[in-house]
C-alpha cells in the first residue's frame, strides 16, 4: 500500500468524523465525565472505548467490501445518507435543547455505571462504550472502510478524530459549548456526508 493510499482514507475519515462528532453526545458525555473524574483518566477510558468501536466498524466495512463494487458503493451511499440526515436534524435543533437532552442522557448512563464504584478509567470506558454503540461515527467508519478498501487507515483516521473530540471535551468543553455555534458545525458535517452519499450513489449507478 502506497503512502497516498494510506493518507487519503485516513484523512477522509478524520475530516468527516470530527465535525460530525464534535457537537454529538460523544462530546457531551466526555464533558460530563470530566466534571467528575480526573481528565486524563476520562480521556484514556473513552479513547479505549473508541478503539474497540472503530475496530468493529472497520471489520464490518471489510465484510461489505467483499460485495461487488456497485453494491459496496450503494451501501456506502446509504450509510452516508443516514449520517447526513441524523447530523443535519441535530444541527437544526436549538443549541440549548441539544445540550440539555444529550447531557441528561450522558448523566443517566454515567450514574447507572458509577453506582458500581468502578475506577474512573473503566467507568469512562463503559459509559462511552454503552452510549456510542451503533452511533453515527461507527456507521461512517464502516462506510468509509468499505468505500476505500482500506480498513487500517480508516481505523486510525477515525480513532484520531474521536480521540481529538474527546480531548477537546476534556480540556475546553464548557468554554466551547458556550461560544461556538455547534449546530452550524453539525450542518456543515451533514452537507459533507450528503455529498459523499451523492458521489457514492453516482459511482454505483455508473457501474450498473
Amino acid at each position: 500500500m502506497t503512502e497516498f493510499t494510506w493518507i487519503a482514507p485516513a484523512l477522509a475519515a478524520f475530516i468527516v468524523i470530527v465535525p460530525a462528532e464534535l457537537p454529538d453526545k460523544t462530546f457531551v458525555a466526555t464533558l460530563v465525565l470530566a466534571t467528575r473524574f480526573p481528565p486524563r483518566a476520562v480521556w484514556i477510558g473513552v479513547t479505549a472505548a473508541f478503539a474497540v468501536q472503530c475496530a468493529v466498524a472497520v471489520a464490518a466495512g471489510g465484510l461489505l467490501a467483499l460485495l461487488p463494487r456497485s453494491l459496496v458503493l450503494a451501501a456506502s451511499a446509504v450509510l452516508f445518507a443516514i449520517g447526513a440526515f441524523v447530523t443535519i436534524r441535530g444541527g437544526l435543533r436549538s443549541r440549548a435543547e441539544e445540550r440539555d437532552v444529550e447531557a441528561e442522557e450522558a448523566r443517566d448512563t454515567e450514574a447507572a455505571i458509577a453506582e458500581r464504584s468502578l475506577s474512573p478509567v473503566l467507568t469512562s470506558f463503559l459509559v462511552l462504550f454503552a452510549a456510542e454503540w451503533g452511533d453515527l461515527s461507527q456507521l461512517l467508519t464502516a462506510g468509509l472502510a468499505a468505500r476505500y478498501h482500506a480498513p487500517i487507515p480508516v481505523f486510525f483516521g477515525s480513532l484520531t478524530a474521536l480521540a481529538l473530540v474527546a480531548g477537546v471535551a476534556v480540556l475546553a468543553g464548557r468554554w466551547l459549548q458556550e461560544r461556538v455555534p455547534l449546530g452550524r458545525i453539525r450542518l456543515i458535517a451533514g452537507a459533507l456526508l450528503a455529498l459523499l452519499a451523492l458521489v457514492s450513489a453516482v459511482e454505483a449507478i455508473r457501474l450498473l
